[in-house]
C-alpha cells in the first residue's frame, strides 16, 4: 500500500509525492506508471495538501446504494453525471455555498482514481486501469437538484467536487469503507460491497463510451441519506487507507 499526494510548498511551487509517517517523499510527476524518487524528503507540516491528482474528466455514478434510494428503483441504465473541473476543491478548502442554493447536502463517496488510458474495457481491463482510491465529497444542493433539468449547478457550482487528500494504492475495490462525519459526528457509512454497481463495472461501463486516462476521476455513488450544511459546519469524509478529508462550510 502507498499513498500518493499533490502539494504546495510555502513559496508556491507543486510538486507531487509518497506520504510515509508524516514526511513526503517527493516524486517525478506524471507517476501513474512508474514512481522515480528525487531524493528530497519534505515534513508534511510544512505543505499544502492539493487534490491528489490533476482530472481531465469527472465522472459521478447517482442512486448506486440501496440506503440511498430510499425506495426508488434502481436506475437501467446508471444515473451518471459530469462535475465541471472549476468545481474541484481539496483538503483543507472551503465549501463555499452560492446565494440562494437552498438546502445543500455533503454525500461522503469512494472515488476511483484511474491509472492508464482505458477505452471500449472489458471488465477485467477496467479493474486493471485503477491507480488507486481517494476520499470525495459529491456536494450537493438539492433544490436547484430538483429544479433544473440538469445538475450544472446542483453538483458543479466551485467547491463542489472535493477529493483528496491522498490517493491510496493496493487495496481491493471490494475491501473499502466510506465514513462521513458532520461537526464530528458520523452521518453517513458504507462498504464497497454494497455497491448496485461495483467498482469494475463502474469503470467498465464509462469506458464504453468516452476514453478514460490517467488521472481522471470517478465519483462511484454515496451511502444513506446525509443531513443539510450551514456554514461554520466541518464535513469530513473518511475511506479506507486514503485518509480524511475535511472542509470546512462557508456562505458565498
Amino acid at each position: 500500500m502507498a499513498l500518493y499526494v499533490r502539494f504546495e510548498r510555502a513559496d508556491g511551487r507543486r510538486g507531487a509525492g509518497v506520504l510515509e509517517d508524516g514526511m513526503v517523499r517527493v516524486v517525478e510527476e506524471p507517476f501513474w506508471e512508474e514512481t522515480r524518487a528525487t531524493g528530497e524528503v519534505l515534513p508534511l507540516a510544512s505543505l499544502r495538501l492539493l487534490p491528489p491528482c490533476v482530472p481531465r474528466s469527472i465522472v459521478c455514478v447517482g442512486l448506486n446504494y440501496g440506503s440511498h434510494l430510499q425506495g426508488r428503483p434502481v436506475p437501467d441504465p446508471p444515473t451518471l453525471f459530469f462535475k465541471p473541473l472549476s468545481s474541484v476543491a481539496g483538503p483543507g478548502d472551503a465549501i463555499v455555498l452560492p446565494p440562494g442554493c437552498g438546502r445543500v447536502d455533503p454525500e461522503g463517496e469512494i472515488v476511483i482514481v484511474i491509472g492508464r488510458r482505458v477505452k471500449g474495457a472489458t471488465r477485467e481491463e477496467a479493474e486493471a486501469a485503477i491507480f488507486g482510491f481517494t476520499a470525495g465529497n459529491d456536494v450537493s444542493a438539492r433544490v436547484w437538484q430538483q429544479q433544473d433539468g440538469q445538475w450544472w449547478r446542483a453538483k458543479g457550482s466551485d467547491t463542489f467536487g472535493v477529493f483528496g487528500p491522498a490517493i491510496v494504492t493496493g487495496l481491493r475495490h471490494d475491501e473499502l469503507e466510506v465514513v462521513t462525519r458532520l461537526n464530528g459526528r458520523e452521518v453517513q457509512r458504507g462498504r464497497s460491497t454494497e455497491l448496485i454497481r461495483d467498482i469494475p463495472e463502474i469503470v467498465r461501463f464509462v469506458s464504453a463510451v468516452m476514453t478514460l486516462v490517467p488521472g481522471d476521476v470517478i465519483f462511484t455513488g454515496t451511502p444513506g441519506s446525509p443531513p443539510e450544511i450551514h456554514p461554520g459546519d466541518v464535513v469530513e469524509v473518511e475511506v479506507t487507507g486514503a485518509g480524511v478529508l475535511r472542509n470546512e462550510v462557508r456562505a458565498g
